[in-house]
């Protein structure tokens, strides 16, 4: 087997640590050792066997130049043929009792016949129990001077931290695939075995990063393959999804292809694939092509030439925005797969999703497209905040838009007869799709320029420039004068808010065009109105545009009902016109205040 036997023996044949490896050596030249050392990374990445080495270069008779052990003298004669008494190995996830770290500790007291050291190497160092990792403490802060302990793991946060803070501590690195795929292909040559540089790929990003793990996957692979690893077969032997099905989704997906993305989901599902295995390789691939979109980025890739240019064409035809979009909701997709009831629906909605990304909005659809039912929703909810908006103002809005002469015309057309006149009391103002009948600030100054009139904030002074009034008189109705007078009100200086709050129960009528009449309940109103009078014609003057009007304020006769009524009283109002509000009163079973 190829992961035993091309195990490194020595330094220089350690793939992947050149930096470890020589701080290491230059260690055991300069004869400068410490008491405690701690190798962790990830699996299969040499931990144990450069402890092997480091282990063997300590107790050499006769170490090279260059830090290496000599392999001829006794300490290496005997390592080698597996019959050294100076180096201990201990398995720590078997063995993590304390009664198994006494006897450890029991045998550091004899010294070592043979070279200078006794070397212990306890694997899986973080399986240890806490008593274990207890009764080890004190040892390894003052061990025999013949004892060297080296101390491997994968995963060094569960160490404590009073055992890391006694060891020099080195972390391994991840394998690279370019670095596995090199290797790999040492090995093939010395075997004699053809090989696919694609097919070395697959095995090296199937590893992760491991070694040991990449070996172990190439016998497999050359064993099916009998000395011939071709791509496609060992894609079919480790049952790895082909990368042509990822190119595939992103290209159907910008173009927006639901079906065919639909059709190729269900074809990966058929050869056995899980769902949530393709949306991984999915979103490793467009990973791979947000890389490849900038030449900064393009070096993280970590795939053959052949690979990387397949990369830099698909990256050139997607947009960011998409790829962004896209990995967004395969992490979601990700996060609820294992919550998922039906994994496959999930995984078909995110597909359908990423297709849907770069479809417009307000694009016409060809009726299988989901995004068009977004688009419709949008139409309706607009449609109905429009025809709200137009129940309230609609009036205002169309006095407001009428000229004098679309007057005159209303008014001959009203004389005429009409005929084959369907009368609907409750009949609404119905608008067409698409017309703006939002009102706004903004809508009153449009109607102000059609009318050649300029907009003056709060309510004109009696001397105020602006006073002057165009020299064509316009007519204007009830509606309109109901809405400018509203209108005045709110405008009004703070210093007149009390007035004109009394001014917005007042109902302005036209006696005779263009004579206004105001009727006010009591001679104090009437006073101060009085005060603001020519203020109040010259607005009225410059908003209806006409400056013949004439205003007048009356005070109401006694005889005129003028009475304030109470609640009750404006609620049994309520009910004699409507009666439905009385039965409403009854059924819930309110009383009035």
């Amino acid at each position: 087997m190829s992961a035993r036997k091309y195990r490194p023996m020595t330094f220089d044949t350690v793939v992947g640590q050149h930096a470890l490896t020589t701080t290491l050596k230059n260690a055991v030249k300069s004869g400068k050792l410490a008491h405690a050392y701690l190798f962790c990374g990830p699996r299969g990445v040499g931990k144990t066997t450069c402890a092997r080495i480091f282990a063997k270069a300590i107790n050499c008779m006769n170490p090279t130049a260059e830090g290496e052990a000599c392999n001829e003298c006794e300490s290496c004669k005997a390592f080698n043929e597996q019959r050294s008494f100076n180096i201990f190995e201990l398995d720590a996830a078997s063995n993590n009792s304390v009664e198994h770290i006494k006897t450890l500790m029991e045998q550091t007291r004899i010294p070592p016949q043979v070279g200078r050291y006794k070397v212990f190497i306890i694997d899986e160092v973080h399986m240890l129990s806490t008593a274990a990792f207890n009764a080890f403490l004190k040892t390894l802060e003052e061990p025999p001077a013949h004892v060297i302990f080296i101390l491997a793991t994968t995963e060094k946060h569960k160490i404590l931290p009073t055992i890391l803070s006694r060891c020099q501590i080195y972390d391994f690195e991840r394998m690279t695939v370019a670095n596995t795929v090199s290797h790999l292909k040492m090995v093939a040559q010395k075997e004699g075995i053809s090989v696919e540089e694609e097919a070395l790929e697959v095995i090296a990003e199937k590893a992760d990063g491991g070694m040991r793990d990449a070996l172990s996957i190439f016998d497999q692979a050359a064993s099916f393959c009998q000395g011939n690893i071709t791509y496609k077969k060992v894609i079919e032997d480790l049952n790895v999804l082909d990368s042509d099905n990822y190119f595939k989704i992103v290209d159907l997906s910008i173009e927006n292809k639901v079906p065919e993305v639909m059709v190729l989901l269900n074809d990966v599902i058929n050869k056995g694939f899980d769902g949530g295995q393709l949306i991984n390789g999915l979103a490793r691939h467009v990973r791979n092509v947000l890389m490849a979109k900038d030449p900064q980025t393009l070096p993280l890739l970590e795939t053959s030439e052949q690979q990387r240019e397949k990369y830099k064409a698909q990256a050139q035809k997607a947009d960011t925005r998409f790829l962004y979009q896209a990995l967004r909701l395969m992490n979601d997709c990700d996060v609820n797969y294992r919550q998922s009831s039906n994994k496959r629906l999930l995984v078909e909605l995110t597909l359908i999703e990423i297709a849907q990304l770069t479809q417009p909005d307000e694009g016409i659809g060809s009726g299988r497209r989901p995004r068009r039912l977004k688009c419709l929703f949008q139409n309706i909810v607009r449609q109905q905040r429009q025809e709200k908006a137009a129940e309230q103002v609609v009036a205002a809005v169309a006095v407001a838009d009428k000229t004098p002469e679309t007057v005159r015309e209303e008014k001959v057309a009203q004389a005429k007869p009409e005929e084959h006149t369907n009368y609907n009391p409750v009949s609404r103002p119905v608008l067409k799709q698409g017309v703006n009948v939002g009102f706004s600030w903004n809508k009153v100054r449009e109607m102000s320029k059609r009318k050649k009139i300029q907009i003056v904030p709060g309510m004109l002074a009696p001397n105020d420039p602006n006073s002057k009034q165009p020299t064509v008189d316009m007519e204007f109705k009830q509606e309109e004068l109901e809405f400018q007078w509203m209108s005045m009100c709110n405008r009004m200086p703070q210093k007149y808010s009390a007035i004109a709050t009394r001014m917005k129960n007042m109902n302005p009528e036209i006696k005779d065009f263009p004579n206004i009449v105001v009727t006010v309940d009591n001679q104090v109103i009437l006073e101060q109105m009085q005060q603001i009078q020519k203020s109040i014609v010259n607005t009225l003057k410059l908003y209806l545009g006409n400056q013949s009007i004439i205003f007048n304020i009356v005070l109401a006769e006694q005889g005129e009902p003028i009475r304030v009524l109470s609640r009750r009283e404006q609620f049994e109002e309520m009910g004699k016109e409507n009666p439905a509000v009385e039965k409403l009163r009854e059924i819930m079973d309110l009383e009035l205040a």
